[in-house]
């Protein structure tokens, strides 16, 4: 791996003899738990300015028509979240003379708050070639990371980072575009979310003439890049406005009102999952099934290999190919190849459903085959959730082999997130692939497919539980790190639906020190659950107004799911807590209110008693108040599976009311009082650009 200094440049194909398609991610961390940051790219033309308002990728823009510029989305690591984002290069258009990564924070938010802030560029085949660290970051909000850039028919790599004090807006002016940053678009409810449920991108304009920058130079060679310093009095970087950018087809999230004369008559379905029998049976039907919508809907094709390295091309596949190895061919569950340019791309495809373990001899034998066939990937795909640190199978490979072959996994929770994503969320092409993404997803829903997605906390989870309840659990026990992973794995799962449902980011929140491993922070992690009996998590929903909590507590048998809300410096104490009953009016009454009081826990009560009374919640001292705590505890499943008494579900359902029941009130809540104070503030909000 290259790694780079700021100002330099080097060649793609310096660095890889495949790097026609790469993957650029960019990284941070944070020992608070909550740093968060957006990326985005902008094509760029040899004026330096960006053709139109397509040529602007975000959050809610995240894809390119011609497969150019895929925005991926957020993975958990180590010590934060990468952000990855798919760069086809052979797609790029001719009159696009830069490629601009960067990461933009909003809400007051600066990305010297912030740690290892990080981008590398890896091949199709996963090889991360270079790595460039940003070590200075302070009071910025917005920051380029780097640019991919045409040097003839070559293509280049500069190291930039170069920070903005004035956000997303002020550095996106400098290559011709106006942000909108009055706020998110909302719904009539108040919810955030796409304009008329179509798929909606930010609100841009092509701007006049502006000058590029001049501290990023058109020519190669090493060079510093001197950040801006812009006027000390530049507004707090809001989130950019969303609006339609081009008609795309999503579906209601209310189904239309059924035909059926009663509620016996089953809907006709393309890919019916009644008559399954066999795993075998359902191994062949879901490969063959996600396989053709895969071909079909482009969109969803390609959602699901860039992130492998695959072209945006043609895509065909293929089911049950026989291939020679040895004296016996060997029969992957099935082929994907893309065509670009008479170029072919292929992956061989093991799956797995129903719980089923992959097996390694398998997915050797897979892999060997494809590097003798210069096939340029294996995809896995079963119920398990990958880890870092803690593969799924163990592979290995021959060095002396010139062509790399990768081994990448999937989830059927990410196959049904990615579907979920664009018929609700972001939109397809027409009602045609919205609907076959529809059948798809009623088919990976059904409980006789068996791609429920991770459904079993594994052998380690009635010894350990057992262990805890008799104290007879010992400090190292490896068994603990097991039920661990798990949990892991498991609370990467509630992510992904809760994303999938909401159209929001949602991840786990990693509070590690600088150097701390995966592997190191499993290890506390199970240290803690030996001594304290507690599993704990947190996830950071994009939208909510604080990081959610759960804690299942092994001894007594409870889950817990809790959110804090600070209080701001200076209200006072009763109006914080009438306040805090009026966002609460729907809430459950058996949610737990709990007073923080400098750092400590003050009065508590139910919402059912303090309603009344909200001045109960208050401490009788004085004390200052800094938040509130809300929980709400639930029985917890005993059973390691995924049935209706099972602690998988029971997870799935705690979250699902908390969310639902407690977090989504308080966020409306939120942005209609932000709504509200919005002319005291700054006078009456701008207009959007004409359809927004």
């Amino acid at each position: 791996m290259r790694e780079m200094t700021k100002g330099a440049n080097v060649g793609l194909a310096d660095l890889s003899d495949d790097a026609g398609s790469v993957i650029a991610s960019l990284s941070w961390s944070s020992t608070a738990g909550d740093g968060d940051a957006d990326v985005s790219v902008l094509l760029l033309d040899a004026n330096g300015k960006v053709r139109g308002d397509a040529d602007f990728f975000y959050y809610n823009n995240p894809a390119a028509a011609d497969g150019s510029v895929q925005l991926l989305g957020k993975t958990p690591t180590d010590g934060g979240s990468e952000d990855r984002i798919s760069l086809d290069l052979t797609a790029v258009p001719e009159d696009v003379d830069r490629l601009v990564v960067a990461a933009s924070r909003y809400g007051g938010s600066r990305f010297g708050d912030l740690d290892d802030l990080r981008m590398t560029v890896a091949d199709r085949s996963g090889e991360v070639l270079l790595g460039f660290s940003i070590g200075d970051a302070s009071v910025e909000s917005a920051f380029i990371f780097g640019e991919l850039y045409r040097r003839g028919t070559e293509w280049k790599y500069r190291a930039v980072g170069q920070g903005y004090e004035t956000g997303l807006a002020g550095l996106a002016a400098d290559f011709g575009i106006d942000v909108d940053d009055e706020g998110e678009n909302e719904t009539a409810d108040g919810v955030a979310g796409p304009v008329d449920g179509e798929g909606a991108a930010p609100a841009v304009e092509s701007a006049g003439p502006a000058q590029p920058l001049p501290a990023v130079p058109a020519q190669p060679g090493p060079q510093t890049v001197a950040a801006e310093q812009p006027a000390a009095s530049a507004p707090a970087p809001k989130r950019p406005r969303a609006r339609t950018a081009k008609k795309k087809v999503t579906l209601p999230a209310v189904a239309t009102k059924s035909l059926a004369e009663n509620d016996s008559w089953r809907a006709a379905r393309l890919f019916p999952a009644s008559n399954l029998k066999s795993d075998k049976e359902r191994e062949v039907r879901a490969t063959s099934v996600l396989l053709s919508v895969m071909a079909q809907v482009p969109e969803f094709g390609r959602r699901l290999t860039a992130a492998f390295g695959a072209p945006a091309g043609r895509m065909q596949t293929f089911t049950e190919v026989s291939l020679p190895h040895g004296e016996t061919p060997k029969r992957p569950d099935g082929v994907i190849r893309v065509e670009r340019a008479g170029k072919l791309w292929t992956a061989l495809v093991e799956t797995k459903t129903n719980g089923n373990a992959l097996k390694s001899e398998q997915v050797q034998n897979y892999m060997d085959i494809a590097a003798r066939r210069g096939y340029e990937a294996v995809i896995t795909l079963s119920n398990d959730v990958a880890l870092e640190g803690s593969p799924l199978v163990e592979v290995k490979t021959d060095g002396r082999r010139k062509h790399k072959v990768a081994l990448w996994h999937l989830s059927w929770a990410e196959v049904a997130h990615q579907a979920q994503m664009l018929i609700r969320h972001e939109g397809v092409g027409n009602a045609a692939h919205a609907w076959l993404l529809q059948e798809l997803l009623h088919y990976l829903q059904h409980e006789n497919s068996g791609c429920h997605g991770f459904q079993n906390m594994g052998p380690s989870w009635v010894p350990v539980r057992n262990g805890i309840d008799e104290e007879t659990l010992s400090q190292g026990d490896p068994r603990a790190v097991e039920v661990v992973e798990s949990w892991e794995r498991l609370i990467r799962q509630v992510c992904l639906r809760i994303g999938g449902e909401l159209g929001q980011k949602a991840l786990p929140v990693q509070r590690t020190q600088r150097g701390t491993t995966a592997l190191s922070r499993r290890a506390a992690h199970a240290g803690r659950l030996c001594e304290e009996g507690r599993l704990a998590a947190e996830l950071r929903v994009d939208g909510s107004p604080g990081t959610i909590t759960i804690v299942a507590d092994l001894r007594t048998g409870k889950l817990r799911t809790s959110v804090e809300i600070p209080v701001p410096e200076g209200a006072y104490p009763l109006t914080s807590a009438k306040r805090l009953m009026r966002q609460l009016a729907e809430a459950p009454a058996d949610l737990h209110v709990e007073t923080l009081v400098e750092g400590q826990s003050g009065p508590r009560g139910t919402l059912e008693r303090l309603r009344p009374e909200p001045g109960d919640v208050l401490p009788r001292d004085g004390s200052r108040i800094t938040g509130f705590r809300l929980s709400l505890f639930k029985n917890m499943g005993a059973t390691r599976g995924n049935a209706e008494t099972g602690f998988i579900r029971s997870v799935d359902n705690a979250v699902d009311r908390f969310h639902s029941h407690v977090v989504a009130h308080l966020a409306q809540a939120e942005r209609r009082t932000r709504r509200a104070s919005a002319p005291e503030q700054g006078g009456a909000p701008v207009p959007a650009p004409a359809g927004a």
